[in-house]
């Protein structure tokens, strides 16, 4: 097992999950918080690198494309400190954070583990219900329905058009993006036979702000509504037989042991992964 525990928060990896527990400091951004422990399948992740800075650097996780329903809202617009998947690394600890983003590289190698994109996702995204208040108004979802009340920031065009519910099922995306320069932060729930888009200070079915960067937690509730948009099914191949699983985990084993007596993986590292293999011929 390989772990990492620092004041911006706590990753642990044990071969076959990744668990990510963000701190609990004043530094911690907001959506981190709310967002709570990450519990990460070895399959949904594409890579980890340790970026180095002037006074440390960052741990920070790739997923693979349609894994993870936060990633997919925030289309790369969630930045550090507000960004789960990045690890705030002091410069004493840049030497634990490489050894870390080794010890996960190389159990994907051993593994060979597809990064490409998936079909459907494979983290469960925020819990419900949940709410936040932005701008001109507050959402809620319950996991079923989205609701929208106008704040006494909102333009008369949404006053007038009242309080919002959409039920998922009639929804067919989510866009959300953070406040840039002049421009306004957005929630925006696309539904079916919408018609032409309105700006988003006139769109009812639209939160917008103006000061806050990231807009509270409005990102996770994209991800919570994402996540339970109805998906088409995908065409799956059938599951590989238990002989073909036992063959397959036999092979990954030869192939460790030889990276062992290579010198490329320490005792540890092959303890640890030798491990995670076995069970899961049980």
């Amino acid at each position: 097992m390989a772990e990492i525990a620092l004041a911006d928060g706590v990753w642990t990896f044990d071969g076959e999950v990744l668990r990510i527990v963000p701190g609990s400091g004043r530094d911690v951004h907001e959506v981190r918080k709310v967002l709570g422990e990450l519990v990460i399948p070895l399959e949904a992740i594409a890579g980890v690198t340790f970026e180095p800075a002037r006074k440390g650097g960052h741990l920070r996780l790739r997923l693979r494309k349609g894994a993870d329903p936060l990633t997919e809202a925030v289309a790369g617009s969630l930045t550090a400190p507000a960004d789960p998947y990045r690890l705030q690394i002091p410069k004493d600890r840049t030497g634990a954070a490489e050894y870390f983003a080794d010890e996960i590289r190389d159990t994907v190698a051993v593994w060979q583990n597809p990064v490409g994109p998936v079909e459907d996702f494979l983290l469960p995204g925020p819990d419900v219900p949940i709410s936040t208040t932005a701008g001109d108004g507050t959402v809620s979802f319950d996991g079923e329905r989205v609701r929208i009340e106008w704040t006494a920031f909102a333009s008369s065009a949404k006053d007038e058009a009242g309080p919002q519910e959409f039920a998922v099922t009639d929804l067919t995306g989510v866009e959300w993006k953070p406040q840039s320069g002049m421009g306004y932060g957005v929630l925006r729930f696309h539904l079916k036979d919408q018609g032409p888009l309105k700006p988003p200070q006139k769109d009812p079915r639209c939160l917008s702000w103006g000061v806050q960067r990231f807009g509270g937690t409005t990102c996770l509730v994209a991800a919570a509504v994402l996540a339970r948009i109805p998906r088409r099914p995908a065409e799956l191949p059938p599951p590989p037989s238990s002989t073909a699983e036992t063959e397959t985990v036999l092979r990954h084993l030869a192939e460790l042991g030889e990276l062992h007596r290579q010198g490329v993986l320490t005792d540890e590292e092959f303890a640890t992964a030798k491990q995670a293999l076995i069970r899961r011929l049980g």
